[in-house]
Protein backbone atom coordinates (compact mmCIF):
# COMPACT_ATOMS: atom_id res chain seq x y z
CA UNK A 1 0.00 0.00 0.00
CA UNK A 2 1.45 3.58 -1.07
CA UNK A 3 1.43 5.95 1.90
CA UNK A 4 -0.83 8.60 1.35
CA UNK A 5 -0.83 11.90 2.79
CA UNK A 6 -3.21 12.80 6.07
CA UNK A 7 -5.19 16.42 6.70
CA UNK A 8 -5.42 17.79 9.74
CA UNK A 9 -7.08 21.05 10.68
CA UNK A 10 -6.36 22.92 13.62
CA UNK A 11 -7.26 25.67 15.70
CA UNK A 12 -5.46 29.20 16.13
CA UNK A 13 -5.81 32.28 17.74
CA UNK A 14 -3.35 34.37 14.74
CA UNK A 15 -3.22 33.19 11.72
CA UNK A 16 -0.04 35.91 11.20
CA UNK A 17 1.31 33.84 13.60
CA UNK A 18 0.53 30.53 12.47
CA UNK A 19 1.84 31.91 9.15
CA UNK A 20 5.13 32.73 10.49
CA UNK A 21 5.96 29.81 12.66
CA UNK A 22 5.00 26.86 10.40
CA UNK A 23 6.09 28.93 7.04
CA UNK A 24 9.17 30.92 8.35
CA UNK A 25 10.46 29.24 11.58
CA UNK A 26 9.39 25.44 10.59
CA UNK A 27 10.07 25.99 6.69
CA UNK A 28 6.62 24.52 5.54
CA UNK A 29 5.74 26.28 2.38
CA UNK A 30 2.26 27.57 2.16
CA UNK A 31 -1.12 26.49 0.38
CA UNK A 32 -4.33 28.15 -0.59
CA UNK A 33 -5.33 30.24 2.26
CA UNK A 34 -8.34 32.79 2.95
CA UNK A 35 -9.15 35.27 5.77
CA UNK A 36 -10.31 31.91 8.26
CA UNK A 37 -7.64 29.95 7.37
CA UNK A 38 -4.09 28.65 5.88
CA UNK A 39 -3.45 25.07 4.38
CA UNK A 40 0.73 24.44 5.11
CA UNK A 41 2.83 21.45 3.29
CA UNK A 42 3.92 19.19 6.25
CA UNK A 43 6.48 17.43 4.69
CA UNK A 44 4.28 16.63 1.89
CA UNK A 45 1.30 16.40 4.30
CA UNK A 46 -1.71 18.90 4.29
CA UNK A 47 -1.93 20.69 7.36
CA UNK A 48 -4.88 23.73 8.00
CA UNK A 49 -4.61 26.51 10.60
CA UNK A 50 -8.24 27.38 11.05
CA UNK A 51 -8.98 30.92 13.06
CA UNK A 52 -10.41 30.60 16.50
CA UNK A 53 -11.40 34.01 17.66
CA UNK A 54 -11.00 34.64 21.13
CA UNK A 55 -9.59 31.14 21.42
CA UNK A 56 -7.29 30.88 24.42
CA UNK A 57 -3.98 29.49 24.48
CA UNK A 58 -3.85 25.11 23.94
CA UNK A 59 -3.69 23.66 27.74
CA UNK A 60 -2.77 19.94 26.76
CA UNK A 61 -2.65 16.99 29.46
CA UNK A 62 -0.04 14.54 29.46
CA UNK A 63 1.60 11.34 30.33
CA UNK A 64 4.93 10.38 31.49
CA UNK A 65 7.03 9.08 28.85
CA UNK A 66 10.59 8.10 28.85
CA UNK A 67 10.88 10.58 32.21
CA UNK A 68 9.48 13.22 30.28
CA UNK A 69 6.14 15.13 30.35
CA UNK A 70 4.46 14.66 27.21
CA UNK A 71 2.16 16.68 26.15
CA UNK A 72 -1.77 15.38 24.32
CA UNK A 73 -2.50 15.99 22.28
CA UNK A 74 0.02 16.65 19.89
CA UNK A 75 0.55 16.18 16.40
CA UNK A 76 3.74 15.45 14.19
CA UNK A 77 5.60 13.40 11.85
CA UNK A 78 8.77 10.87 11.38
CA UNK A 79 11.32 11.98 9.91
CA UNK A 80 14.87 10.98 8.32
CA UNK A 81 17.50 10.89 11.09
CA UNK A 82 19.49 14.26 9.06
CA UNK A 83 15.92 15.83 7.96
CA UNK A 84 15.32 16.19 12.17
CA UNK A 85 18.28 17.20 13.06
CA UNK A 86 18.60 20.21 10.31
CA UNK A 87 15.06 20.62 11.83
CA UNK A 88 16.02 20.45 15.33
CA UNK A 89 18.84 23.10 14.91
CA UNK A 90 16.58 25.23 12.65
CA UNK A 91 14.09 25.52 15.73
CA UNK A 92 17.32 25.92 18.43
CA UNK A 93 18.33 28.64 16.19
CA UNK A 94 15.38 30.69 15.76
CA UNK A 95 15.06 30.92 19.88
CA UNK A 96 12.19 27.69 20.20
CA UNK A 97 11.21 27.08 23.71
CA UNK A 98 10.99 23.44 23.56
CA UNK A 99 8.67 21.32 25.93
CA UNK A 100 11.09 18.61 25.51
CA UNK A 101 14.56 19.40 24.04
CA UNK A 102 15.76 17.46 21.12
CA UNK A 103 16.86 14.00 22.27
CA UNK A 104 16.85 10.33 21.58
CA UNK A 105 14.93 8.14 23.50
CA UNK A 106 14.65 4.56 24.50
CA UNK A 107 18.37 4.12 23.78
CA UNK A 108 19.38 0.99 23.01
CA UNK A 109 15.90 -0.63 23.40
CA UNK A 110 13.42 -1.34 20.62
CA UNK A 111 11.54 1.65 19.22
CA UNK A 112 14.49 3.64 19.93
CA UNK A 113 14.61 7.04 18.31
CA UNK A 114 15.07 10.94 18.08
CA UNK A 115 12.30 13.41 19.64
CA UNK A 116 11.33 16.88 20.25
CA UNK A 117 8.56 18.69 21.70
CA UNK A 118 7.22 22.37 20.96
CA UNK A 119 4.08 24.38 20.70
CA UNK A 120 3.05 26.68 17.76
CA UNK A 121 1.81 30.23 18.63
CA UNK A 122 -1.10 29.31 19.79
CA UNK A 123 0.09 26.42 22.31
CA UNK A 124 -0.98 23.32 19.79
CA UNK A 125 1.80 20.73 20.82
CA UNK A 126 3.90 19.28 18.50
CA UNK A 127 6.16 16.06 18.21
CA UNK A 128 8.84 16.07 15.37
CA UNK A 129 10.68 12.37 16.15
CA UNK A 130 12.96 9.73 13.76
CA UNK A 131 14.45 6.41 13.56
CA UNK A 132 17.68 5.82 12.27
CA UNK A 133 15.86 2.23 11.91
CA UNK A 134 12.06 2.66 10.27
CA UNK A 135 11.44 -0.93 11.33
CA UNK A 136 11.19 0.13 14.83
CA UNK A 137 8.34 2.21 14.21
CA UNK A 138 6.35 -0.18 15.65
CA UNK A 139 8.63 -2.26 17.61
CA UNK A 140 7.36 -3.79 21.03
Amino acid sequence: MTLRPFHLAFPVHDLAAARRFYGEVMGCSEGRSSDEWIDFNFYGHQIVAHLVPGMGPADAGGNPVDGHHVPVPHFGIVLKMEDWQALADRMTAAGTRFDIEPYVRFKGQPGEQATMFFRDPSGNAIEMKAFEDLGQLFAK
